[in-house]
């Protein structure tokens, strides 16, 4: 069953307060199909000290893990209930609650009971590495997440899982899971060769896929790499595939329509329409991507985690869902495309139905550089998907194996396909 995941910093969305996440807000959310909203930026996280990144600080140096941020709330006295309402409102909207969940390390005035070293991994110098070898760590841990489940929330995005032991990790989901079983797991997980320690071990629900097919994607459409690699990595991942986060932007990523990725988001239109529909991995889209977003004010096509910022696009969004009117057309157009990817995203076919890669059935014509064809589909019905990943307008047939025959009377589909764009095709 296909996931689809919202990823948004409630600090950039509107005054920058949980209130902004209004029911207008939801609303919209709901409509591109989303099930998760993951809000970045929950726990409190050090700010205002001289060895804070930015103003108001990294979201991943938690010094409070029993508290949220003070900024957050139209009154901070009552700032975690304001948090627990914006749960209930996630929740009537139709949608569950994901915050971060950050294990290796802790903000370096962090006061708290979990156990810590003196240093810090890499250049992360506002925080400190914790210390798994400690048993109180675990229990501690379980007391954190049993906490944030309590005020409303269904999903944990876990920061960084490859620095933290995955045989602790798996004894503290599995104690949650005893407490909460529909409660979900989503890692932060880069090396493809600890996959299957992260799932079979650590027992998580999701894994980024971002060294699989993130990368190749963005190989792709920036550095001439093939596309049969997206072939290469589905068959990699095997009965694996329905449990990893594909994606194409992120709070660590570029954004798509910035001068450092595409330049432009209809240049991924291809990309969109294989991350989101090939199988039945998760989805996951980062507040503004769905109208281009482009981060010029943040740092080489970044929106900052560190800085209070203004994206542009996103900002334009959230005025058009609280006072309607005519959206700008760059905008619009994007966003439409977005939508019909959504759309599909929800029907039967492409959110629990079958995947079939048609590259091994093609003629000659067909550039498996550049081409990428596939069927999504149940017993009732079936969708042929093409991307076109060159920069050249496509017209051929695509080819499909005696298997389909009984949703077309056809042997050959013919697609044409602006470059870098899709064509989907209902057989």
């Amino acid at each position: 069953m296909k996931t689809i995941i919202y990823q948004i910093l409630p600090r950039l969305w509107g005054n920058g307060r949980f209130s902004a996440i209004d029911s207008k807000s939801l609303q919209y959310f709901k409509s591109l199909g989303v099930d998760y909203v993951w809000y970045t930026g929950i726990p409190r996280h050090a700010s205002g000290k001289d060895f804070v990144k930015g103003n108001p600080g990294s979201p991943y140096a938690i010094s409070d893990w029993f508290d949220t941020n003070p900024y957050l709330a139209d009154c901070e006295a009552s700032r975690m209930a304001e948090f627990r309402d914006l749960a209930d409102r996630t929740h009537a909207a139709g949608m569950k609650v994901c915050t971060d969940f950050i294990p290796n390390h802790v903000a370096k005035d962090y006061e708290g009971a979990l156990p810590h070293h003196s240093y810090c991994d890499y250049d992360w110098t506002d925080t400190l590495k914790l210390d798994w070898s400690r048993p109180e760590t675990i229990d501690e841990m379980e007391k954190v997440l049993r906490f944030w489940i309590g005020n409303g929330v269904d999903a944990f995005r876990c920061d960084m899982v490859e620095l933290v032991p995955a045989e602790a990790l798996g004894i503290l989901l599995r104690r949650i899971k005893a407490f909460r079983q529909d409660i979900c797991f989503i890692a932060e997980v880069y090396d493809t060769g600890n996959y299957r320690r992260y799932l079979d071990v650590a027992g998580f629900d999701y894994l980024y896929d971002k060294s699989g097919s993130y990368d190749i994607l963005r190989g792709i459409l920036c550095d001439g790499r093939p596309a049969w690699d997206l072939t290469s990595n589905w068959q990699r991942l095997g009965p694996d595939q329905d449990r990893m986060v594909n994606f194409l932007e992120n709070h660590d990523e570029q954004r798509i329509a910035s001068e450092w990725f595409c330049g432009s988001a209809h240049k991924a239109m291809a990309a969109l329409a294989f991350s989101a529909l090939f199988n039945n991995a998760a989805w996951m889209l980062y507040f503004g991507q769905e109208v281009g977003e482009d981060a010029k004010e943040g740092y080489l096509g970044r929106t900052s985690i560190f800085e209070w910022c203004n994206p542009e696009r996103a900002g334009r969004l959230y005025r058009h869902i609280m006072k309607g009117g005519r959206m700008r057309s760059d905008d619009a157009a994007v966003l439409a495309r977005y939508r019909e990817i959504a759309d599909y995203a929800k029907l039967p076919a492409f959110r629990e139905g079958f995947n079939w890669d048609l590259g091994y059935c093609q003629s000659d014509i067909f550039d498996h550089a550049s081409h990428f064809a596939f069927i999504r589909f149940t017993k009732e019905e079936a969708y042929l998907v093409f991307c076109n990943f060159s920069s050249a307008e496509v017209d051929m047939a695509i080819n499909l194996p005696a298997e389909f025959y009984k949703y077309s009377d056809k042997a050959t589909i013919q697609i044409s396909a602006a470059p870098w764009d899709y064509r989907i095709v209902k057989l």
